[in-house]
C-alpha cells in the first residue's frame, strides 16, 4: 500500500449530530485516500465524500479499491473517501446540507419528499449506480410462502426501520391486496448475519434484503426462493449517486470526474473480479474471511462481484447498458404505482427535475479497452 493512504472503519453522526449510525460490521465502511497526493507541483487533489445507507461489501467495495489500487482517482485528481450511516433518513441530509458531497440512497425518500405539502430535498441524481430494482423478498425454500400474497399474516425482516427500501415495499404489498401494519408485519433485524439468523429461526418469514447479500445467505447452505415482482417494481432503479443541486450547477466537472473514475473502476472489476475482491482485501484487511477455505472464500466473493458488475453494465438481455445513465419512462411508471398503492399523494412529482443525465456522456468519455487491459495486468 502506498504511503500516505489512511484506511480505517468509520461510522457517522446524522445531520445534527443527534443521530448515531449504527456501528455495523466493523471495519467495512472505508474511508481511505483513494486519490493520494499528487506531485507537489500539481493542484491539490479535490476531497469528496460518498455516503452510503449501507455498509461496503466485497463486491461494492472492490469497486472504490480497484479505483484506488489503479489510480483513476488519482487520475482525476480525487481523494474518495466514504462514511456509513444508518440508512437513508441519516443520510439524506447529510447531502441536502452540504455535509457531504456525494450520497448513495435509494430513490424513494427524494421522491416522496416532493409529495404535496412537504419540501423537497435539494438534492438531485447525477449517476445511476444500480440501474434495476436489487431489493428483493426472499423466503425459505421449503417453506409455504410462493408469491408475495402469501405473506399475508406474515413478517418481513428489514435492516432497520430507518430503510429507504421500506416505502416501496409497503406499496408492493398493497399492490398485491396486502396491508402493512394489519396483513404484514414489517420488522428491524439488523443487517447480514442477525437477518440471515432471524429468518432460519423462523422469528420472520421473509427477508427484505438486496439480491446479493441473499445470495451470500445462499452461500451458507440456506435455500430460498426470491419472490416474484411485478414488473414496475422489478425494473425501477435502485441506489445512485446524488449530489446537492447546487454542486451540479456550480461543479458539474468535479461530478463527471467522480463518474468517471467510478465507472471506470466498474470496467476494471468487470474485466478482473478476482483482483477486484483482492484489492478490497487489501485495502480492508478486516473484511477478509476467516476461514479454513479461503479458496471457497474467493470464489464466491468472486461470484458476487460478477453479478454486481453484470447487473450494472448489461441489461438482463446481455445488452451493454449506458454508465450511469437514468431511465426517465420507468421511473415516472414507478412514481404512478407508489400513488396508486398510497405512498405518494401524488403522481405530479417533476421526475427529470430529481434525476439527472446531464453527465452521462462525461462517464464513458475514456478509453475502455486501456482499462480493460490494465486491469488484466500483472500486479
Amino acid at each position: 500500500m502506498a504511503a500516505g493512504s489512511k484506511i480505517y472503519g468509520e461510522t457517522a453522526r446524522g445531520a445534527s449530530g443527534r443521530t448515531r449510525a449504527a456501528r455495523w460490521l466493523k471495519g467495512l465502511a472505508i474511508s481511505a485516500a483513494l486519490g493520494m497526493a499528487v506531485a507537489p507541483a500539481a493542484q491539490a487533489a479535490d476531497t469528496v465524500t460518498v455516503g452510503l445507507g449501507i455498509p461496503l461489501t466485497v463486491d461494492s467495495g472492490g469497486v472504490y479499491a480497484i479505483g484506488y489500487e489503479l489510480g483513476f482517482f488519482k487520475e482525476e485528481n480525487l481523494d474518495v473517501k466514504t462514511l456509513v450511516f444508518q440508512g437513508a433518513g441519516a443520510l439524506l441530509p447529510q447531502v441536502a446540507t452540504k455535509a457531504i458531497t456525494i450520497g448513495l440512497p435509494l430513490p424513494e425518500p427524494v421522491l416522496s419528499s416532493y409529495e404535496t405539502g412537504k419540501s423537497p430535498l435539494p438534492v438531485v441524481y447525477f449517476y445511476n449506480a444500480i440501474p434495476a430494482n436489487e431489493i428483493e423478498l426472499a423466503v425459505l425454500a421449503d417453506g409455504p410462502i410462493k408469491t408475495i400474497k402469501d405473506l399475508k399474516g406474515k413478517k418481513i425482516g428489514v435492516g432497520a426501520l430507518t430503510w429507504g427500501t421500506i416505502p416501496g415495499t409497503r406499496a408492493l404489498l398493497r399492490q398485491e391486496g396486502l396491508t402493512p401494519g394489519k396483513d404484514v408485519e414489517i420488522v428491524p433485524v439488523g443487517i447480514l448475519g442477525p437477518g440471515f439468523q432471524a429468518l432460519k429461526d423462523g422469528r420472520i418469514d421473509a427477508l427484505n434484503y438486496n439480491s446479493l447479500w441473499h445470495t451470500m445467505l445462499e452461500f451458507t447452505g440456506v435455500k430460498i426462493r426470491r419472490l416474484e415482482y411485478p414488473a414496475t417494481f422489478r425494473n425501477m432503479n435502485s441506489n445512485g449517486f446524488i449530489t446537492h443541486q447546487d454542486t451540479l450547477r456550480d461543479n458539474p466537472e468535479l461530478l463527471a470526474r467522480f463518474g468517471r473514475a467510478y465507472t471506470k473502476s466498474l470496467i476494471a472489476c468487470d474485466a478482473n473480479p478476482q483482483r477486484c475482491v483482492e484489492a478490497f482485501w487489501r485495502l480492508q484487511p478486516d473484511a477478509k474471511p476467516k476461514t479454513d477455505n479461503p479458496a471457497l472464500a474467493l470464489e464466491q466473493a468472486i461470484t458476487l462481484t460478477k453479478l454486481r458488475m453484470g447487473k450494472a453494465l448489461r441489461t438482463p438481455d446481455g445488452k451493454t447498458r449506458v454508465p450511469g445513465q437514468f431511465d426517465l419512462q420507468t421511473i415516472q411508471n414507478f412514481v404512478v404505482a407508489m400513488h396508486k398503492a398510497g405512498e405518494f399523494n401524488t403522481d405530479q412529482i417533476p421526475v427529470a427535475k430529481i434525476f439527472s443525465n446531464q453527465l452521462v456522456p462525461q462517464f464513458s468519455a475514456f478509453d475502455i479497452k486501456a482499462v480493460q487491459a490494465r486491469a488484466l495486468a500483472t500486479q
